[in-house]
């Protein structure tokens, strides 16, 4: 199988601030030591990988007193240059949404207001003319139409069932316009099916793949970042023709966030 890497446009959010100060998912632990250093390099290689492949990469300042900012992926959903503001379910991250979307204005992208939690590219997912919206934890369903409607985009649900896998891009990636990997038992039964039906050549993850994040992986359509850790799941790309690119962010994993959740990519812009 060939495939083809195309050129893309990411935001990140250095991790100044980063820390587990509290417990919104189950793989945050405030009692778990936290190496800050260690999260910012970590950070810093993945940054570098999306460089060294060609790509364009824009920074947010983080801000003081929110120690997921790093997690960019949840700012806002951005396609076709428009972008979705987002509405945090917790309220620990709640002014991050604000910070987000006054990036997103000064950079020239309209933004739509949130009408309900919805929270970015961690539900919201690309992938060919559909989009993949994940439910159940954090985005509230009535979001997806919402979504539809600013997109122009037919919003595909998806119900999540395990509470460790609470973003839909912890439990599924998009590999290209018509490839998904995904976790099969992190969905419900009616969201496998749909699956199986629009994606019948996906990749199934194993269980301790996902657990390692790998499902929290960014694809170019050929080039595929995710955790080193993830070792399985990297030799099924390869198998597909694929080239798995690993990284190590162990660290930023105590807050429950890999690859993708760091990375907020910016469809239709003119860089």
């Amino acid at each position: 199988m060939t495939t083809y890497a195309t050129h893309r446009h990411y935001l990140m959010c250095r991790p100044t601030y980063f820390a587990v100060e509290y417990a919104i998912n189950p793989w945050m632990d405030p009692s778990r030591p936290v190496d800050r250093e260690l999260a910012i390099a970590q950070w810093e290689q993945l940054r570098r990988t999306y460089l060294d492949l060609g790509h364009t990469v824009d920074e947010i300042e983080p801000l003081p007193g929110l120690p997921d900012m790093v997690f960019a992926a949840n700012g806002a959903t951005v396609i076709g240059g428009r972008a979705l503001e987002v509405q945090f379910r917790e309220p620990q991250r709640a002014d991050e949404a604000p910070a987000y979307r006054n990036w997103l204005e000064q950079a020239g992208f309209p933004v739509h207001a949130a009408k309900h939690v919805n929270e970015g590219e961690g539900d919201l997912l690309v992938v060919g003319d559909y989009l993949l919206a994940g439910t159940g934890f954090r985005t509230a369903h009535a979001a997806h139409a919402h979504a539809q409607e600013i997109f122009g985009r037919p919003a595909v649900t998806l119900q999540l069932v395990d509470p460790c896998f609470y973003h839909l891009d912890t439990a599924l990636a998009v590999i290209d316009e018509r490839t998904i990997a995904y976790l099969p038992q992190a969905f419900s039964p009616g969201s496998q099916a749909v699956l199986r039906r629009l994606f019948p050549d996906a990749i199934e993850a194993s269980l301790a793949d996902a657990a390692a994040f790998g499902l929290n992986a960014v694809s170019d359509g050929h080039n595929v970042v995710l955790p080193v850790q993830a070792d399985g799941l990297a030799a099924a790309l390869r198998d597909r023709g694929y080239q798995p690119i690993g990284v190590d962010l162990s660290e930023l994993r105590k807050a429950g966030g890999g690859a993708k959740c760091c990375t907020l990519e910016l469809r239709g812009s003119t860089r």
